[in-house]
């Protein structure tokens, strides 16, 4: 059977997909419903699997009949895999290895793999299979910290253009994190199984019909029930699950489109202790393999809504790059410690338009560095406020702050001035913030409000002790301190030596946020405040390309004339992110400069989609 997935979307390790089989188009992640003579498939079923010799306009996968069998049967319009997809994982790897010989005889489209990560490296030697099902997954999945290490191993090791299905798991609560950690497909028999036992699937859990006064639902079997929960049927529980698990995967599909896929997950595995606990080891023990597949920058707010959001990708990657890549605008020998506002970016709240104020009213403000104090970011220097997550992170504000808050702020900010040296710090917080950082700052000078820090007392205290802390010091021109603004977003995007080279001799025109970078009279980048993040020109990408950082080659026959697609890469730098700015290289000659839309990795791995969206071509 000829086969063909392609990846169209991707949201973290999680992607939107199509398989082609036969013609016929499918997208991923979806549901493979069980069509036999017992259990009839759905009608919206957009792929089947059945122990039968039926014909169906749908595309099907058919069963044989043992994993210790070679596989057989094989014909133009079917898929064959075994119907023994789950068998006990804790057996010796020797037999593991032995029945997955008998099972990988020629070249297989599909390949059912144990659930065992010793064996992951003998199971894909010389393995085509393009399609892969994890054998033992029910029992594997109740072993958190087990079943991610293996997900996370297989798909690293499979890589990008590979499918995954997860056979017997998956229902309502669990499609989004399963999908999130790069599964795409999934069946029906959790569907089948609840039916069996009278118990009615939902995205926020199960419920047995005897505990329910009316059903909460108004699917087409549900709107139509007019008996009590407790009378109704199997066939009418099983097709009320079979709509709750379509619904489910849509609303899945859906989040991967708008780039909301994370919150979802947060919100399902609310109902089941069993998911949140993947999810922290997944966040906790996985990072990396998470981080490599979120972008650097994303158009949606990100919602941290649970203390799981201290853990997400994106937030841990910012803390990450404040330490080890940026650096403070030189000038500055002040350090002004500010509270975060609800409207992002900061500098158009009204909070801080008034400690703005306060600063354009100083003989020299360009002494004075402003850092936020927020969670869950723990700090924001002001340059950085138009980048994401900085520009686009709600979180619910009560003035309460959890120990884990706390111990985060503490730790990033000590961590912040090991690095960055200031003869003053002064401290604009509310006192449970204070508290907060208290022993961390040497001698700070503390405006100590008690009325709020955008109270007319607090200000004009904040005033006055600006004006007297800046007051010996030599003033510093505008535009030296706008350059070094700009320095300082350069490193944090690119790294400190890059960022060094691209505002060399170069000087900042324009109000921000819309500033441009010029050489002399040639602009090399911009900022935006949609984008946050330096946008280079063909002038400012030789920077980069000469840094031996951030570059795409494509073939040396390749026409450019728009976008770089996967098929035209030859290699690429791993350390490349989704967003991130990419100079394309032929010849290892400059050839165009865009933005990224694969990691690195997924660049050089990928057949098909697009990889870099040009902005200039030499």
């Amino acid at each position: 059977m000829v086969m063909q997935f392609s990846v169209k979307k991707r949201d973290g390790p999680a992607r939107l997909g199509e398989i082609v089989i036969a013609d016929k188009k499918v997208v991923t992640p979806n549901i493979l419903f069980i069509n036999t003579s017992r259990f009839k498939s759905p009608d919206f079923a957009d792929l089947v699997v059945t122990n039968q010799d039926i014909k169906t306009e749908k595309p099907a996968l058919r069963i044989i009949e043992s994993i210790f069998s070679p596989l057989k049967g094989e014909g133009d319009n079917e898929l064959h895999i075994s119907r023994y997809m789950t068998y006990p994982k804790d057996l010796p790897d020797e037999l593991h290895l032995s029945t997955m010989k008998l099972y990988k005889k020629g070249k297989v489209t599909c390949y059912v793999i144990s659930g065992n990560k010793g064996i992951i490296n003998d199971a894909l030697e010389n393995n085509s299979a393009s399609f892969f099902i994890v054998g033992n997954t029910v029992q594997l999945s109740h072993q958190q910290s087990k079943f991610v290490d293996f997900i996370t191993e297989l798909r690293e090791k499979i890589g990008y253009q590979k499918m995954i299905y997860l056979p017997c798991v998956g229902d309502p609560t669990s499609l989004a994190l399963l999908t999130y950690i790069s599964i795409d497909l999934f069946d029906s028999v959790s569907a089948i199984l609840a039916a069996r036992m009278g118990n009615l699937l939902f995205s926020t859990g199960k419920y047995h019909v005897n505990d329910l006064e009316e059903v909460p639902c108004s699917c087409p079997i549900c709107s139509g029930f007019e008996g009590k929960p407790s009378e109704m049927n199997f066939q009418q529980i099983l097709s009320h699950n079979y709509f709750a698990l379509s619904d489910e995967i849509k609303q899945v599909r859906n989040a991967i489109c708008s780039g909301n896929l994370r919150e979802l997950v947060e919100i399902r595995v609310r109902t089941d202790p069993n998911l949140t606990a993947l999810l922290r080891c997944l966040d906790q023990d996985h990072y990396d393999f998470v981080e490599k597949r979120t972008p650097i920058m994303r158009k949606n707010r990100l919602l941290a809504t649970t203390k799981d959001a201290l853990h997400r990708a994106e937030i841990k990657r910012f803390q990450e790059r404040i330490i080890d890549r940026y650096k403070k605008p030189e000038s500055t020998k002040i350090l002004l410690l500010l509270p975060c506002s609800a409207k992002k970016p900061y500098s158009f709240s009204k909070s801080h338009r008034r400690f703005k104020e306060r600063l354009d009213n100083l003989r020299n403000p360009q002494i004075i560095h402003e850092v936020i104090i927020t969670s869950p970011l723990g700090i924001v220097p002001r340059e950085l406020e138009l980048t994401y997550p900085a520009s686009a992170y709600d979180i619910p504000v009560t003035g309460f702050w959890d120990e884990d808050e706390k111990k985060m702020i503490r730790k990033l900010l000590k961590r912040y001035l090991a690095g960055n040296s200031y003869e003053k710090v002064i401290l604009h917080l509310p006192r449970v913030v204070r508290e907060i950082i208290e022993g961390i700052v040497k001698e700070p000078v503390d405006t100590e409000i008690d009325s709020g820090p955008t109270s007319h007392e607090s200000l004009e205290r904040l005033s006055d002790i600006l004006k007297k802390s800046t007051e010996s010091y030599a003033k510093i021109k505008p535009a030296i301190r706008k350059k070094e603004d700009m320095e300082s977003l350069a490193s944090y995007q690119f790294g400190k030596e890059i960022a060094d080279e691209l505002l060399k001799d170069c000087r900042i025109q324009g109000k921000y946020p819309y500033q441009k970078i010029m050489h002399n009279n040639t602009q090399l980048g911009m900022i935006t405040k949609e984008r946050g993040l330096i946008s280079l020109t063909i002038d400012g990408a030789k920077v980069l390309a000469e840094s031996g950082k951030y570059w795409v080659k494509i073939h040396d026959d390749f026409t450019l004339k728009g976008s770089v697609f996967a098929p035209g890469v030859t290699d690429a730098d791993e350390s490349i992110r989704i967003s991130d700015e990419v100079v394309v290289l032929k010849n290892n000659k400059l050839c165009a400069v865009g933005v990224a839309q694969m990691n690195g990795n997924e660049m050089r791995e990928s057949t098909h989609g697009e990889a870099v969206k040009n902005r200039h071509i030499a």
